[in-house]
Parts: C-alpha cells; sequence; structure tokens
C-alpha cells in the first residue's frame, strides 16, 4: 500500500478504501475556514480596543474575508476541476495558512483588511474542492451520509470558532485568532497528500474564462454593496458597486447561456430541486448569521460574559446541528427533500421570531432555545438541500456545483450580517436618541450611538468625569442596554418576517415527494451498476 495515494479517483475499480478518513480531512479543511468567518465575532471588541477600530474599519476586517471568499468560489472550483481537486485544496489551505501568518503579526488596520482577504481567497479555493472531493469518492449509496457529516461540519464550525477564539484571548492578544490556523491548516495539508486521493474531471474542455470573469465581477460587487450601503450610506461607491453587480448578472446569464462550454449552466435554475434548494442555503445562513452576529454581542456587552465564556454558550448550537444532522439522515430518504427542507426552515424562522422577546432584563436562558432551534434546523435542512444541489451536477462538474453552494452560503451569510446588522443599528441609534438624546454632549453622544460598546465606553467615562458620577452613568448603561434589546427585538421580526417570506418561496419551488423517489431509484441503479462494475473488474 504506497503511502500516498497516487491513483486518481476516477480510475479506481471501486470505491476509494480509506474514504471515510479523507473525509475527516475534508472536514477538517471545511471547518478551519468557517471558524475563520465566526471566530471574529467575539474577538472583535479587543481588536476595536488595539487598534482603535471604527464601525466601518471593523466591517471591513470582518467582511474583507467574504468578498473574495464569495466571489472566486465558482471560478476556482471550475479550476480545480480541471487540474487537480486535491492540488487545489493543498493551494487552498497553504494561501489560507499565509493570510493567517500575517493578520497574526501586523498590527495596522489595512494589512489586517489586507490578511482577511487573502485567507478569503485561500477559503475560496479550499470550501469547494471539499465538497467536490466528497462527491468524486464516495459512491451514490453513501454521499448522503458523507454530506451530512460535511454539512454538520459547517454547523459545528459556527460555535467552534467563537469558542476557540474566546480561550485563546484568555491568555493571549487577538493575533493569536489568526495564528492558531497554521498548525491547524499544516495538519490539513499532511492529510490531503496522506488521505485524499488526486481528483479531477475528464474530458472537460476549456474553462469558460469570459463568464469566470463576469461573476467574479458580478458577486464580488454585489457582496460589496450589500456590505457597505446598509451600515455606511448609498453613496456612489455602493450605488455603482449594485449597478454593476446587476449590468454583471445580466451579462453573465447571456454569456453563459449562448457559450458552448458554460461555466455554470444557467438553465439549471429552472430545475426547481435546484433552485429551490440553493434558496434554502441562502436564507438559512441569513438568518442564522444575522441572528448570532447580534445574540453575541448581547451577550458579551449587556450580559457581561467574557469571549470564552460566550463562545461556551454558543456551544448548544453545535450540539443542536449534529442532533438534527442525525434525524435527517433517516427523514430526508423517507419524507423527500421538501418535506424535511421545509420542516427546518420553518423551525429556524421560529428560532428567529423568538428573539422578539428579548428585553434589557433578558438572561442568556432567552437566548437557549433560539440558539438550539436555529442549529436544529441546520443540522436537519443543509444536507439535504446541499445533496440536491450536488446532485444536478455531472461529474466532471463538480468543483462548479461545489462553488454554486458554497457561493449562496457565503451569500446568505453576508446579507444576514449587512442587512439585519444595520437593521440593528439603525433601531439602536433612534432608541438611544429617544431616551437619552439632549442629556450628552454632541460628541458624546455620536460616539454612544456609534455602537452598544461605545455608549458602554461613554457611560464608563460619565462615571469616572465629576460632573456625571455614578447615577448618571448607570442611567446611561440602562439606556444603552434597553436601547440595543429593543434593537434586537426588532431586527429580529424584520428577520423572522424575511426568513418567513424564503421558507414559503422555497416550500413552493421545491418538488414533492415523488421527486425524492424516483431520484432515491436512480440513486440505487446507479449504486448497482457501480457494484456490477467492480464486479465484471
Amino acid at each position: 500500500m504506497p503511502l500516498f495515494p497516487n491513483t486518481p479517483v476516477e480510475k479506481m475499480t471501486e470505491p476509494y478504501h480509506r474514504r471515510w478518513w479523507a473525509l475527516l480531512v475534508l472536514c477538517l479543511s471545511l471547518l478551519i475556514v468557517v471558524m475563520a468567518n465566526t471566530s471574529l465575532i467575539v474577538a472583535a471588541p479587543d481588536m476595536t480596543r488595539d487598534l482603535g477600530l471604527s464601525s466601518s474599519d471593523l466591517q471591513w476586517v470582518i467582511d474583507g474575508y467574504t468578498v473574495p471568499y464569495a466571489a472566486l468560489m465558482l471560478v476556482l472550483g471550475a479550476i480545480g476541476d480541471k487540474y487537480s481537486r486535491r492540488g487545489a485544496l493543498v493551494l487552498g489551505l497553504l494561501i489560507f495558512a499565509g493570510g493567517s501568518v500575517m493578520g497574526g503579526l501586523v498590527d495596522e488596520t489595512n494589512l489586517v483588511i489586507t490578511a482577511r482577504a487573502i485567507m478569503g481567497v485561500g477559503a475560496a479555493v479550499v470550501m469547494p474542492a471539499t465538497l467536490s472531493l466528497l462527491v468524486a469518492m464516495f459512491p451514490r449509496a453513501e454521499r448522503a451520509k458523507a454530506i451530512t457529516a460535511w454539512s454538520a461540519t459547517s454547523g459545528l464550525a459556527i460555535a467552534v470558532g467563537p469558542l476557540t477564539a474566546g480561550w485563546l484571548l484568555e491568555n493571549h492578544a487577538w493575533g493569536s485568532t489568526f495564528l492558531v490556523n497554521v498548525p491547524i491548516t499544516v495538519l490539513g495539508v499532511i492529510g490531503a497528500l496522506l488521505l485524499v486521493p488526486p481528483s479531477n474531471a475528464e474530458g472537460m474542455g476549456r474553462i469558460d474564462y469570459g463568464g469566470g470573469l463576469l461573476s467574479i465581477v458580478s458577486v464580488g460587487c454585489l457582496v460589496y454593496a450589500v456590505i457597505e450601503g446598509p451600515h455606511f450610506g448609498w453613496g456612489a461607491g455602493p450605488i455603482t458597486a449594485a449597478v454593476v453587480a446587476g449590468v454583471g448578472l445580466l451579462a453573465f446569464v447571456a454569456w453563459e447561456l449562448k457559450h458552448p462550454n458554460p461555466m455554470l449552466n444557467v438553465r439549471k435554475f429552472t430545475e426547481r430541486p435546484f433552485s429551490g434548494s440553493m434558496m434554502a442555503v441562502l436564507f438559512f445562513f441569513f438568518g442564522t448569521f444575522g441572528s448570532i452576529y447580534y445574540s453575541t454581542q448581547f451577550l458579551q456587552f449587556v450580559l457581561g460574559y467574557d469571549a470564552l465564556d460566550t463562545g461556551i454558550r454558543l456551544l448548544p448550537l453545535a450540539g443542536a446541528v449534529f442532533v438534527g444532522a442525525a434525524v435527517t439522515g433517516k427523514l430526508a430518504p423517507k419524507l423527500g427533500v421538501k418535506i424535511v427542507v421545509g420542516t427546518g426552515m420553518v423551525i429556524g424562522t421560529a428560532g428567529v421570531f423568538l428573539l422578539t422577546q428579548v428585553e434589557s432584563g433578558s438572561t442568556y436562558t432567552d437566548f437557549l432555545t433560539p440558539l438550539l432551534l436555529l442549529g436544529f434546523a441546520i443540522g436537519l435542512s443543509l444536507s439535504p438541500a446541499t445533496d440536491t444541489i450536488m446532485g444536478s451536477f455531472p461529474e466532471d462538474e463538480l468543483g462548479v456545483g461545489g462553488g454554486a453552494n458554497d457561493t449562496a452560503l457565503e451569500l446568505g451569510c453576508a446579507l444576514g450580517i449587512a442587512v439585519l446588522g444595520s437593521l440593528l443599528a439603525t433601531s439602536y441609534k433612534d432608541k438611544l436618541t429617544d431616551l437619552v438624546g439632549g442629556h450628552l454632549p454632541a460628541e458624546a453622544m455620536d460616539t454612544a450611538k456609534d455602537s452598544v460598546g461605545g455608549g458602554i465606553a461613554v457611560a464608563e467615562h460619565v462615571a469616572k468625569n465629576p460632573q456625571g458620577g455614578a447615577e448618571q452613568a448607570q442611567t446611561l448603561l440602562g439606556a444603552v442596554h434597553e436601547s440595543f434589546a429593543h434593537a434586537i427585538a426588532h431586527t429580529s421580526l424584520i428577520g423572522g418576517i424575511i426568513m418567513a417570506a424564503g421558507t414559503l418561496i422555497v416550500i413552493a419551488v421545491l418538488p414533492g415527494r415523488e421527486h425524492t423517489v424516483k431520484r432515491g431509484e436512480e440513486d440505487a441503479a446507479a449504486a448497482t451498476e457501480e457494484q456490477s462494475e467492480t464486479v465484471d473488474a
């Protein structure tokens, strides 16, 4: 048995015998790139203090990762398909590690944002490669289980990222949340070389770089506009980006419809299983990431939990993801994608609506049930949706399929944080103005309205000021807490309405159980054919 697997998956006469070990490598690689998105949620206060970040700076430290991540996945997935999926995984991990080293060592805002962008490029190579390798390695009869493990890892990373960051921040500076990625990525590279077999698409034609460029421009500008506009105003930059995104999308569709070998066959969006599953992934991560974004702020700023305590309190979400994943493995084949995904979206929507009950006196217990519902919903629905998306692509387009799935996921995250975060900030500012407007100097009021962290800082300053005192400081602090709780309740109402509308759309678009039964029969026939070919060989 060779130390390094050298036989391409496509030339194997039987399923790769170490595929479940290889799946661990793929899940580890996925875990680290998703954790990079969630760990900064609890590291943000330390970074803001040490780097003197404005709200705009902080937003781009977080989302500098998101723009290249979302924009490049489709193209880089296709390149991995053509040349080497395992090579793409290894290269992406190395790029990700390089950005992590840079982010952990620099102490200037623009350099941190640049490091995050480099990490985003690496993640855009890694994520579609993990999914395309998974589908290539596993026979049809086992793919649903493997994709369930992959999907559960995505949910696990939502909780593990803040927990890991919180543990590191107990005794180390925020740079450690970048540097911790390095040994994990090295382990991933070694695991990929030892356990993951080579794979690439056979007979794949020339890559549609024209369509790829249009997709990069369209998605990149869309994500930029979504991030910049709601938070900092629809000035010339965001409006221009939105227009370019719209024109670019139309040009992309027209180009792909005429191209003999398109980057993405846009006609797939007329297929109800594919389009419904794509929307389900997008809406799920819109609601989940937006809710976690402001829930963790309440735990830290209002309830006073440190980074580690906050991470620990997100663990029930991870546990609920695994419960949901275990349930979906049994229910999806029997009930069909529409019922399972639809039920999951209803449960997730209920979790978001429960956050409308948050008030200034709320405790962690008030957040526990919403976190459990969101986690269970992810575990229940993400796997069948992803399985349906990947099943819509032929073997030579698995990287593109993974890129499409992951673009929907990342776009949902960006929309959730940007749109719900903007609603949160506006509602907080308006409520605080109503409560204490005119009672603070203009400069202090501007700082307090900027964020809940700024409001708490102003209250601390008032407490130390002889002209203020503890009583005035406590009054201001109470107003800040009340305003932020009001903002969460109001934002959750809007977010819940959007999730509910998305749920109705997804349920209407996804086909009924007869499609699942038909597909299951096709998969069983394909699995039988694979086994017959193996016996004949």
